[in-house]
């Protein structure tokens, strides 16, 4: 199904996608105040989230926490999550799954009663809005700002390991393409991958340890106010 034209609503709010790649794809979601996601989880794919404004808490089975952006957690396969949204005027975040596949769900829990429904269906769609935010791979190296009234953020097509260690320590950094390689017995080995986030301070301490940066490699990054 090509979600590229649509906005999905959703009873906690909404949410659309904003970059696809033949690896992972990217949402932007808004949360309503005081609403939340199902407790769900996706027995396929791996999940980032990078909270972009308000203050969320992320749900587990057996605990909680809260995390207020800029900030990021990675979510493994099969692990049950819901995120509720604690500020007034609701949570944006960005979801990365990889691989992509929207119908890789199991909800646990409902506030809505989707216990047993799986993603929402056409009947949920509406036409995308014209401010709609969408990323496209940079043709050349360097830096592409996107913002709208939701959402600000940057892409970058970084061609090397310097391009790594010029990005300030209190960014958060996610992977749309390439990552970061070492050579170990005379075979290649990804350290990175598209899919991954994380704080640019880690990401920095492992490039002093890689080799290179591969050639494709394409970066969001959420700056810090």
């Amino acid at each position: 199904m090509d979600f590229r034209t649509v906005l999905v609503n959703k009873p906690w709010g909404y949410e659309y996608l904003i970059y696809e790649s033949e690896e992972v794809a990217v949402w932007l979601l808004k949360i309503l105040h005081g609403q939340s996601t199902s407790l769900h989880c996706h027995p396929l794919k791996t999940t980032g989230l990078v909270i972009l404004s308000g203050e969320a808490e992320l749900g587990f089975i057996s605990d909680s926490k809260k995390i207020s952006a800029p900030d990021k957690q990675m979510i493994r396969r099969g692990l049950f999550h819901s995120t509720r949204a604690m500020s007034e005027d609701g949570v944006v975040l960005l979801e990365i799954e990889t691989p992509k596949d929207k119908f890789d769900l199991v909800r646990l829990v409902d506030d809505f009663g989707r216990e047993a429904v799986g993603y929402e269906s056409q009947s949920h769609f509406t036409i995308r809005p014209e401010d709609a935010l969408w990323i496209e791979d940079p043709a050349e190296p360097g830096k592409v700002e996107y913002r709208n009234s939701e959402a600000g953020f940057t892409v970058q097509r970084a061609t090397s390991l310097s391009d790594i260690h010029e990005i300030p320590d209190n960014e958060i950094v996610m992977f749309l393409k390439g990552g970061l390689a070492k050579m170990v017995d005379e075979r290649l080995h990804l350290a990175t991958v598209p899919g991954d986030v994380g704080r640019a301070d880690v990401i920095k301490k492992v490039a002093q340890q890689m080799d290179f940066l591969s050639r494709e490699t394409v970066l969001l990054r959420v700056p810090s106010p």
